[in-house]
């Protein structure tokens, strides 16, 4: 059987300060708690911590008493604990600390007292606190259980090897801050530290990291530090009143970062104070306020004269809670008759409710006496909260976290018991704290809660942050409002998550999410553009350059779109490409396939007419084969354009440009042979000329053959290499995607056209010195002109070919051949149909002989 349910304790009181002391082996707490009064004005403010962190002293009492009643975790054995307050003083905490271990009245440094039987320490409250306790602990390898964050430039393994942390991993907390930021697009931001090596780490640690994700601090403040009674003097409020001044002059700052630990907001609240009196209260009102896991009204000391409007919808990531079970019963039964060994019970019941106990013997005439009847619900919540603070429950969960290391230690350890004192002892004092560290390591147990206890190898807890949103009401009161969580054992992408919905923002913003930017955003469309000698996140508006578009706000630069999309008109969005190209149901398109059907009709027509009177003179003049040759060239001419209509296939790109090369060499070499016929018969008409034996068929066949065998060996080596294919052209036209004929190879393809220009040439050159020679039926004078025609053409079509886009370089092509074509028929053949069909006397062999006479 245990000898007693109920955990020994006593309290001892001294001056303004509350030291209690709750007698055993075991554990114990730090508090720290203050009085302030304003120097210059002698208001006297109330403090509130006594009255809050008295939250953190029943949550021990409550752990400890529910371990004690659980005979499953330790059997036979009671916990026990000492409670000691801080008074923000580091000579106070180090001889407190050194009163814990030595049961001797006066402590002698380096002698071996007779050490008290602590199994570990639980505190304290900020990191200043538990480093100076570590120092001491250290020497003695007793473990410390701390529910505060050990800053970097305090935290050190080696140095603090026994120390603990009931607090995730910090660095997952600036995470928090900073996504938290970037979600609600928060980018111009003051941040608020204290005027220490704390602050500066904070600083320091935090500044690169939104830098990165491009968020500038507005400004950094350091807030002057207010520790202890001699604290409280005229430069402290002189420097508070200038800090009144800054926040003024950067009222446009709406969201404010603020590492609140106990000094930061101790500091700030009375900043908050001095803005009241400085009447810029309603200045200064209106902000964002995102606290670090280290704050909470419960751990704060908070005025009555201050009002808590001031944070209303702020945010602060608050180690994950979750509410305990019978807690809230246990507070119920808290009332002025509770033990008298609680000897924070009579002080917290003064400054909750203000009256004395029936029993104090205080004389106080501004109190009245307690009536007995007073709740703990009655009172507002930043004096006393029913449900369990994040401190208190980690405070909670620290309890049984020395309490499930002790029980698994203790099968093995069963032979070493013996009795100490009121309660049952695991073994030897001098063996046990430093046997503990191996199962606190390794501890991982479910809390009533529901939550998974254990600490990572570097001795933090487990766990990740809740997202609070604190909404106030004028009545002092105010409800804690998860709003969402920073879980670093989720998966990446669930790891932040939060509910913009439950949100309850400051009432100067109507529930408008607030702003916090340099400047106004840029739209999409435009892009940031930095302003000469501001920060980064100050910025001016550039409009998206052409080709480019942002289609966000506030986007650092713009950007081009896929290749199958192109920019809107305001250059906010991408928009698909139409496929284009040059179809047979195009205006464009018809009107040139009525052009290429109408000229190739004409110049059937034309060769049925020559075939009709392929025995008159005119016909047979001039070769009458050839004439024949050239009118089919010509009016295949017209119906390889038909080719380059349509939709672009393999086939297709394969006879295009081949065919027309080929085609257009063979009408040419025609042209070419008809000439040389015009020369090689006058000069074989001059007496004893060699150059009869030239003049035939057999001359004009040699020359139409060998010339287009060489443009078909062109092609031929082209197709071979390089040849054409079909193409997605996406670049030619910004708003089409324009379905083409690839060339394959463009130094081939200006071979084909640069030898039928040479062609075209040489054949301009021979029929000009021939357009002269003396005979009725003379071809050169019109083959001259259908030289120069078609030379023109293809001159031009170089430049406008080179010069268009899309489906336009086809109709070009498609305009060029037709042109050149329609120019050799016309100018070659047009006079010969006059004279067959209009003037038919002309085409006789009379008219023949006697023009040559």
């Amino acid at each position: 059987m245990r000898d007693a349910l109920h955990i020994p304790y006593e309290y001892y009181q001294a001056g303004d300060h509350i030291i209690g002391e709750i007698s055993s082996q075991f554990i114990f707490i730090i508090e720290p708690i203050t009085f302030a009064k304003h120097p210059t004005t002698n208001f006297i403010f109330e403090p509130v911590s006594i009255t809050k962190n008295y939250q953190h002293v029943l949550a021990l009492v409550f752990a400890t008493k529910q371990i004690n009643d659980n005979l499953n975790i330790l059997p036979n054995v009671s916990l026990g604990f000492h409670i000691y307050d801080s008074h923000f003083n580091a000579k106070m905490t180090y001889q407190n600390t050194l009163n814990l271990l030595c049961s001797l009245k006066n402590f002698v440094p380096n002698y071996n007292c007779d050490l008290k039987n602590i199994l570990a320490v639980i505190g304290g409250l900020d990191s200043e606190t538990s480093h100076h306790i570590a120092i001491i602990l250290s020497l003695y390898k007793i473990p410390q259980v701390t529910y505060c964050y050990f800053t970097p430039v305090m935290k050190d393994e080696i140095q603090f090897p026994s120390t603990y942390q009931m607090f995730p991993n910090v660095e997952h907390e600036y995470t928090g801050i900073v996504q938290l930021l970037l979600y609600f697009r928060w980018t111009w931001v003051g941040i608020i530290a204290l005027n220490n090596v704390k602050g500066e780490s904070f600083v320091e640690t935090l500044i690169p990291m939104l830098a990165e994700e491009g968020i500038c601090p507005a400004f950094i403040d350091r807030l002057p530090t207010l520790t202890s009674l001699d604290d409280m003097v005229e430069e402290f409020f002189e420097k508070l009143r200038a800090k009144v001044a800054l926040f003024v002059d950067a009222n446009e700052v709406k969201a404010f970062v603020v590492n609140a630990d106990t000094h930061v907001m101790s500091s700030l609240q009375w900043f908050l104070y001095m803005a009241q009196i400085e009447n810029t209260t309603e200045t200064i009102m209106g902000k964002v306020w995102i606290m670090t896991a280290e704050w909470d009204f419960s751990s704060q000391t908070y005025y009555r004269g201050l009002d808590i409007e001031f944070f209303h919808g702020a945010l602060s990531l608050t180690v994950h809670s979750n509410e305990v079970p019978g807690f809230h019963n246990f507070l119920h039964i808290l009332n002025s008759h509770w033990p008298r060994e609680d000897g924070f019970l009579r002080v917290f019941w003064k400054q909750a409710f203000v009256c004395l106990l029936p029993d104090s013997k205080e004389d106080d005439e501004t109190m009245d006496r307690c009536s007995g009847m007073e709740k703990l619900e009655s009172l507002p919540g930043t004096f006393f909260e029913m449900s369990m603070t994040a401190q208190s429950y980690s405070i909670y969960n620290a309890v049984h976290a020395i309490a499930h290391a002790l029980h698994a230690m203790n099968p093995s350890r069963h032979k070493h018991r013996r009795r100490v004192g009121g309660g049952h002892s695991l073994q030897s004092p001098s063996q046990l704290p430093w046997q503990l560290h191996a199962f606190l390591r390794s501890i991982s147990f479910n809390n009533s809660a529901g939550d998974t206890i254990s600490f990572n190898a570097k001795g933090e807890l487990t766990t990740g942050f809740d997202i609070i949103n604190w909404v106030t009401f004028p009545n002092q009161t105010f409800v804690r409002v998860k709003v969402g969580r920073m879980d670093p054992q989720a998966i990446p992408c669930t790891a932040f998550s939060i509910d913009e919905d439950m949100i309850r923002w400051h009432s100067k913003f109507n529930q408008v999410l607030p702003l916090a930017v340099c400047n106004d955003n840029c739209p999409p469309g435009y892009s940031r553009k930095k302003k000469e000698g501001e920060p980064f996140c100050c910025y001016d508006c550039a409009p998206c350059p052409e080709g480019k578009i942002s289609d966000h706000m506030d986007m650092n630069d713009c950007f081009k779109c896929p290749e199958d999309q192109y920019p809107s008109k305001d250059q906010d969005q991408c928009l698909p490409k139409a496929i284009n190209f040059l179809s047979y149901q195009d205006v464009l398109g018809i009107a040139l396939l009525v052009l290429a059907v109408s000229f190739a009709l004409i110049t059937a027509v034309v060769f049925g007419i020559f075939i009709k009177h392929k025995e008159s003179p005119i016909v047979k003049a001039n070769n009458r084969d050839l004439t024949y040759s050239l009118l089919v060239a010509l009016l295949l001419c017209f119906l390889c354009s038909l080719l380059f209509l349509g939709e672009p296939h393999s086939m297709t790109c394969l006879l295009r440009q081949t065919a027309f090369g080929i085609i257009f060499s063979v009408a040419v070499s025609c042209v070419l042979a008809k000439t040389l016929t015009v020369v090689l018969a006058f000069m074989a008409t001059k007496p004893g000329s060699r150059m009869r034996k030239w003049v035939g068929k057999r001359l004009a066949n040699s020359v139409v053959l060998f010339c287009s065998l060489i443009q078909v060996g062109i092609c031929t080596v082209w197709l071979c290499t390089a040849p054409p294919f079909p193409d997605v052209n996406m670049h030619s036209v910004a708003e089409e995607m324009v379905l083409e004929c690839n060339e394959g190879s463009v130094t081939m393809f200006y071979c084909v056209l640069g030898y039928l220009g040479f062609l075209a040439i040489v054949s301009f050159i021979v029929a000009f010195l021939a357009r002269k020679l003396p005979d009725t039926f003379n071809e050169a004078k019109f083959i001259t002109f259908s030289m120069l025609v078609f030379c023109s053409v293809w001159v031009s079509f170089v430049p406008t070919y080179v010069s268009t886009k899309g489906k336009s370089m086809v109709a070009v092509e498609i305009v060029s051949i037709l042109a050149s074509s329609a120019g050799l028929l016309g100018c070659i053949f047009s006079p010969k149909c006059y004279i067959i069909v209009l003037r038919p006397e002309l085409n006789s062999k009379d008219q023949l002989v006697w023009r040559n006479k």
